[in-house]
């Protein structure tokens, strides 16, 4: 019997090792994490949105979220953390975006406490639904999994407008009313990133965003805080528009196709995505021998 990505994802959380889970928006960078040996990925909502063309202002779809959640599954084939934003709607619409997460083979979402549409959690001017709006959403989450593993991370954006107790206060709240872990998002101080593993009543994910609210911090020491999972959000998509930037202006000021950082051939860059493997199908079944004609 196979081990599900989300049964994969609760067997890491057990361990004494924090999961360190960067974001990936596209098939590529998802694939590119499993390749650099991380165990989990997470599908970075903001990246999802770039990808597409837009902002990360709420206006993506649940489809089109899902759908991309969906290719980073095939691609990594490791368990996979999907930002769902507020739901997409009331406990109605958090009940399909479980339902359609699961048969995309996603291992967890998590869920916040934002106005829709919202905004990245990075960002000022941030409104929030009231508590029991969100407690509702979360139990509605857990109502609607089929499997028990699927983790439902409940994320409050309130610091930023309500303060840390209130923030704290609806972790909790959430975990009561089922949530696997609590995302409470941009802490905004060393001392309160320690504060929160400890007033949470249960396990933690931090998100490390450079240069956003929340401060610089080593990953260990983040662990020793107590967190469980560590998200890393905007790297790639970070790197790949500062390479993007500076390869395009080297073409268009030397007409001469630059050289990467990473120069590969053809060849190279096919087999990161299983070329070798899909090799193979071209003489395999040509080879194979005839089936035996029906009597």
């Amino acid at each position: 019997m196979s081990t599900t990505h989300a049964a994969r994802l609760r067997a890491l959380l057990k361990s004494e090792q924090m999961v360190i889970a960067p974001g990936a928006y596209d098939a590529i960078t998802a694939r590119t994490i499993a390749q650099a040996g991380f165990p989990v990925v997470y599908m970075t909502g903001a990246g999802t949105a770039a990808s597409l063309g837009y902002p990360d202002f709420g206006l993506v779809t649940m489809t089109e979220m899902v759908a991309n959640a969906a290719r980073i599954v095939r691609a990594a084939d490791l368990p996979v953390i999907a930002d769902a934003d507020t739901g997409y709607g009331n406990e109605l619409n958090v009940v399909r975006t479980v339902q359609e997460h699961e048969r995309a083979g996603t291992a967890g979402i998590h869920i916040e406490d934002q106005v829709s549409p919202k905004r990245c959690g990075h960002l000022d001017d941030k409104e929030i639904v009231p508590r029991e709006d969100f407690v509702a959403k979360i139990r509605a989450a857990v109502a609607a999994r089929r499997d028990a593993d699927f983790l439902v991370i409940a994320r409050t954006d309130s610091r930023a407008s309500a303060g840390l107790d209130e923030a704290v206060a609806r972790g909790n709240l959430a975990l009561e009313a089922g949530a696997d872990m609590v995302f409470l998002e941009a802490a905004q101080s060393l001392e309160e990133l320690a504060a929160v593993p400890r007033l949470v009543r249960g396990p933690c994910l931090l998100n490390v965003v450079r240069g956003g609210k929340t401060p610089e911090i080593n990953l260990l020491d983040a662990q020793s805080m107590g967190y469980r999972v560590a998200i890393v959000p905007g790297l790639l998509m970070k790197a790949v528009l500062g390479t993007c930037d500076a390869m395009l202006a080297e073409l268009k000021r030397t007409h001469v196709h630059p050289v990467p950082a990473s120069d590969m051939t053809v060849r190279q860059v096919f087999n990161r995505f299983g070329a070798e493997e899909w090799e193979t199908y071209r003489t395999r079944f040509r080879d194979a021998a005839p089936a035996k004609a029906a009597e």
